[in-house]
């Protein structure tokens, strides 16, 4: 009945994203008119403007969301998140060093392929250096070191740049943003995103059996180091393929979860669809939001996540601190 409210709720937010805009069309005649196949300006501002925009925003929401509840479960920590822990951070530098040398020419694959590549680094260092500590401190304190480490790397990107319109072009894409975006770039994310959640999907006994402790989950069969690996490979997929085409956007991992995780019952291979049905409603809900606020150069969509995000980031934080108290 909950996924079904969620359904519900998407099918309602996609609706309202084809029809509403700076202009006023009708997706029914927009339909009609590609069915008779018939040119028209409403036909091309529903299904080459608005649909693809409604489409990234549905797969990469959801392969955030999921991602969020993935990381959260094998670290069996509530703060860790795509983008806090650096990994948002490492699949934006892979796809920046792709744009800043210009490797983007050698095939459409490059780009999200080395966003994947770099998603997958920043996941086996945070791995590292907290998957086995329960300590929230650790965590945030290495999340916060990869965050600094690609934050960097990419500003060294953008100071030695000589393009002036690459360097704001990277810069626009470094905040998040699905606007101008094509059926190409559906194409590009589609794939990687949905084998990523579904490589994360397959592992939904292994995060319920990981909730009573790694000897427990070995001791009903599960290879923790193939678990893992597969893990970190599907939200490598699933992140990295998201960035490639809507770049940084911050928070949807870690809020969803936490918001849908009753909902749940608080089941970790139960709450991955839950997240990633929310991730979609969430990033769907922020984008018809920044397409509708007046102003003269449209928000970034990033921007919009990261001002809902960090407050509520920091709620945690307190809410965590009263209960150690």
């Amino acid at each position: 009945m909950k996924s079904f409210l969620l359904v519900v709720g998407l099918c309602f937010l996609v609706l309202v994203s084809l029809t509403l805009g700076a202009v006023d069309v009708s997706v029914w005649q927009a339909t009609q008119d590609l069915l008779a196949g018939t040119l028209s300006a409403g036909r091309s501002i529903v299904f080459d403007v608005r649909l693809p925009r409604t489409l990234l925003a549905l797969v990469v929401g959801a392969a955030l969301g999921m991602s969020g509840a993935a990381m959260q479960g094998l670290l069996r920590n509530p703060l860790a998140e795509p983008g806090v822990l650096g990994v948002s951070s490492g699949a934006a530098l892979g796809a920046v060093i792709t744009l800043y040398f210009g490797l983007t020419s050698l095939g459409w694959l490059v780009l999200p392929a080395a966003a994947m590549l770099g998603s997958l680094i920043a996941l086996l260092a945070i791995y590292g250096l907290a998957g086995r500590s329960q300590s929230v401190l650790v965590l945030i304190l290495a999340g916060v070191a990869l965050n600094s480490l690609f934050g960097a790397l990419v500003a060294v990107a953008l100071n030695f740049s000589k393009n002036l319109f690459a360097l704001q072009e990277i810069i626009f894409w470094l905040m998040g943003s699905l606007a101008n975006r094509s059926m190409d770039h559906v194409a590009v994310a589609l794939p990687t995103c949905v084998l990523g959640m579904l490589l994360i999907f397959s592992r939904k006994a292994y995060l319920d059996a990981l909730t009573l402790g790694d000897d427990t989950a070995t001791s009903l069969g599960f290879d923790g180091a193939r678990e893992r690996v597969l893990l970190l490979a599907g939200i490598a997929l699933a992140v990295g393929g998201g960035v490639a085409v809507s770049g940084a956007i911050g928070f949807i991992g870690l809020m969803v979860p936490h918001l849908l995780r009753s909902w749940a019952d608080h089941q970790p291979g139960k709450l991955l669809v839950y997240s990633a049905l929310g991730g979609a409603l969430l990033l769907l809900c922020a984008d018809i939001l920044v397409r509708h606020i007046d102003v003269v150069r449209e928000l970034k969509l990033g921007v919009v996540t990261a001002l809902l995000g960090a407050p509520f980031f920091i709620y945690l934080l307190v809410k965590g601190k009263r209960h150690m108290v």
